[in-house]
């Protein structure tokens, strides 16, 4: 989608918004039932509620509002609300993925058996686009209030969700790295962003790629530093051929020469591979290739 289109999305999005806050407070249909016993009774045993005050004094329990006005698929045909309308635009915007995010109701008075609720729906914001860990959305926030009647508000309830673009799941990328005891503190650095690198936790000394003893000090007690991620471009090759599953070539394959001393290899990335020479500066960045695979490579450092 161009700027452009993204901008015209996010104005009439924000448009009908405004529009349907503007209707104010738009009255549903009544319940099909009155406030009954024999609901209260199914109610209070699904949630081991044993307080006698409901039934003895022929009140509802107040988290129940909602209850009595619940609409199956046909009814919502016949009775929109101003929500409606934005979350039909939403879906058409491919916003289709929702979850509620959160609720807070407030109550008047208890129910009483005999009583018929109406509900009475006001919508109140959109806020977004957001970037989320689910995806790109919007937070929708509506108020609906229960009247006893149709005239004096029972309970009533602000409820907010998140309508979100579901992410595209991507290729799953061909050349898993290997992850073992030896070197997951690695892998688990790199989802960290911490280019991490195995050092002796007797004799302190560094080494890479890990392994599971000093060569130094022939010690197995392991541990690791955090490097500070620039580098010096030591020794590269350009591979063109053959064809490497996940990847388009030509592209640079390095020895990194870090100041811990140590040297790593990775890809050359940000770079034309005719402009890669040995010596030049580079920082380590993060890379993902998939839903699941991160590996770090190495770009320019900027002066």
């Amino acid at each position: 989608m161009s700027p452009k289109d993204v901008n015209r999305e996010l104005r009439e999005l924000h448009e009908l918004a405004a529009k349907q806050t503007a209707l104010g407070e738009i009255r549903g249909a009544p319940a099909a039932d009155p406030v009954n016993a024999p609901m209260i009774r199914h109610w209070l045993a699904a949630m081991g509620d044993e307080n006698p005050i409901y039934l003895d004094r022929g009140l509802a329990p107040p988290a129940m509002a909602q209850v009595w006005t619940m609409q199956g698929p046909q009814d919502r045909q016949k009775d929109a609300s101003p929500v409606d309308d934005l979350l039909t635009a939403l879906n058409a915007a491919g916003y289709t993925g929702v979850v509620a995010t959160n609720c807070e109701q407030t109550y008047h008075r208890y129910a009483r058996i005999g009583e018929v609720l109406t509900p009475a729906t006001r919508f109140t914001s959109l806020a977004g686009p957001k970037k989320t860990a689910l995806g790109e959305g919007y937070f929708a926030t509506w108020t609906v209030t229960w009247y006893a009647d149709g005239e004096e508000p029972v309970a009533e309830m602000m409820f907010r969700v998140l309508k979100f673009r579901p992410r595209e799941k991507r290729r799953p990328y061909p050349l898993k790295p290997a992850v073992n005891q030896d070197t997951a503190f690695f892998w688990d650095g790199v989802e960290r962003g911490e280019l991490r690198i195995q050092s002796c936790a007797d004799c302190g000394a560094l080494r890479h790629p890990p392994g599971p003893m000093c060569p130094d000090c022939r010690s197995a007690a392991r541990s690791h530093v955090v490097a500070s991620g620039d580098g010096v471009l030591y020794s590269y090759v350009v591979h063109h051929h053959p064809p490497v599953p996940g990847r388009e070539t030509p592209f640079v394959v390095a020895v990194v020469e870090l100041p811990e001393g140590v040297r790593i290899v990775g890809n050359v990335v940000d770079c034309p591979p005719e402009e890669v020479g040995i010596g030049m500066s580079l920082r380590v960045t993060y890379r993902s290739m998939d839903d699941d695979v991160i590996l770090p490579m190495w770009a320019p450092r900027e002066s």
